[in-house]
């Protein structure tokens, strides 16, 4: 009889739980380092949810503008996504994603006015927001410090003059090298459209359906950028160093201007020479600003459990969550209050929470990185020589206004929101 009661009393502790077959899931796809780390995170929100349950699939970078894409066009996407910052408008333009505006109303987890300003209006298109910011980053400066000293630069620079300035004086200190790197690889934009947003410059015109790269203060932007390399200040080709963070802790370059990936990076290959670099905040003209980056987290419209989807972004929207996330992957944080939990204690790391505090998007459109490559191709010809400036610049318009024609048409019948 005994027995016959535990059996009783077991049963129904079991039945108070959800059974498997009554438990919702939510598909969830994530990209490169991301992808392998998150599902580490998964087990503390099933246990704070046990009716829900998450599935990850990890996705390479490599595949995933054209899985998605795929899976839009067969109805196959997942419930939630990580979507790059750049993709964003693309996916909000073909009606693929689902606006989260009132979730946000609803929500003590993920207060707007706790992100960083830049990286929160990323996510708002035609006066809707679109994704959460799951983390960031944003291109600061990479500087040897003992180098500097060797010239007699007490710090880094702060202003576009005294930028010039530490390349003449490390160049005079240290023939032979180079006091900084830009990269030219075609998607690797970001230094010149910083240069132009810190001289105010305009990269698109007409409600972005044309370039604007023939304008005053781009023209200087760029002007400024080419002086680096008519210098002799920056390497003009690629190949003359095979390992660029080598070349850094070797001293055969000074500075270079990158994002937190590379913290990691040199100590991971570097750890006896972490006391030989530091970060800054870049230099800046008529402001300080750098490009915001990053991945949020979206709602796509398939998904079947929508109120459960945001449950999983507001787990992963707790600051507590994301200093856990920032261990696993280095990815930086979007709250500002969760910077307080600890990071600040990094020296490496105040300079990108500096950073970020100034840091905005690149225009939001769907054509962006078309745009931005085509940049970064002709500015490749004037550094090699092979055009002027004012040729590239008007060729670059041409081509930005062949690559925006579609979104023209689609304005002018009201098929697309401003």
């Amino acid at each position: 009889m005994r027995s016959l009661v535990v059996v009783i009393v077991a049963l129904a502790v079991a039945s108070c739980g959800p059974q498997p077959a009554q438990r919702r899931t939510i598909t969830f796809w994530a990209m490169g380092a991301e992808g392998e780390a998150i599902g580490k995170l998964v087990p503390a929100f099933e246990k704070r949810h046990p009716d829900l349950r998450v599935v990850v699939q990890s996705i390479p970078w490599s595949a995933a503008h054209e899985k998605l894409l795929t899976a839009y066009a067969g109805s196959t996407l997942p419930d939630v996504a990580q979507l790059g910052n750049t993709w964003l408008p693309e996916f909000q333009a073909i009606g693929a994603l689902v606006p989260l505006d009132e979730f946000l109303a609803g929500s003590a987890c993920v207060p707007p006015d706790s992100y960083f300003a830049g990286i929160w209006e990323i996510n708002r298109l035609g006066g809707k927001i679109y994704g959460v910011p799951w983390y960031v980053d944003t291109r600061v400066l990479f500087y040897r410090c003992d180098i500097f000293r060797e010239a007699g630069l007490p710090t880094p620079p702060n202003t576009w003059e005294e930028w010039i300035e530490s390349c003449a004086r490390i160049r005079k200190t240290r023939p032979g090298t180079y006091p900084v790197f830009f990269s030219l690889i075609h998607s690797e934009w970001q230094v010149p459209v910083i240069l132009v947003l810190q001289n105010e410059g305009t990269l698109l015109r007409e409600n972005h359906t044309r370039g604007s790269f023939d304008s005053p203060p781009v023209l200087e932007a760029f002007r400024f950028y080419l002086s680096f390399f008519e210098g002799g200040f920056a390497p003009r080709r690629m190949t003359e160093f095979a390992n660029l963070l080598q070349a850094f802790v070797e001293g055969n370059i000074a500075m270079f201007v990158t994002g937190p990936w590379n913290v990691g990076e040199l100590r991971r290959r570097y750890p006896a020479d972490e006391e030989k670099w530091a970060t800054a905040p870049l230099p800046g003209r008529r402001n300080r600003l750098s490009v915001a980056g990053g991945s949020s987290l979206v709602v796509f419209r398939t998904c079947q459990h929508r109120e459960a989807a945001w449950k999983w972004i507001e787990f992963l929207s707790e600051p507590s969550v994301q200093v856990e996330f920032f261990r696993l992957t280095g990815d930086l944080p979007p709250r500002k209050d969760t910077w307080h939990l600890g990071l600040l204690d990094d020296s490496k790391m105040v300079a990108f929470y500096r950073q970020l505090r100034s840091s905005v998007g690149v225009p939001r459109i769907a054509e962006w990185e078309q745009v931005a490559t085509k940049m970064q191709e002709h500015l490749e010809t004037v550094v090699l020589g092979r055009r002027s400036l004012e040729g590239a610049v008007k060729a670059l318009d041409a081509d930005v206004d062949r690559i925006l024609e579609k979104r023209r048409w689609l304005l002018a019948r009201g098929l697309l929101a401003e």
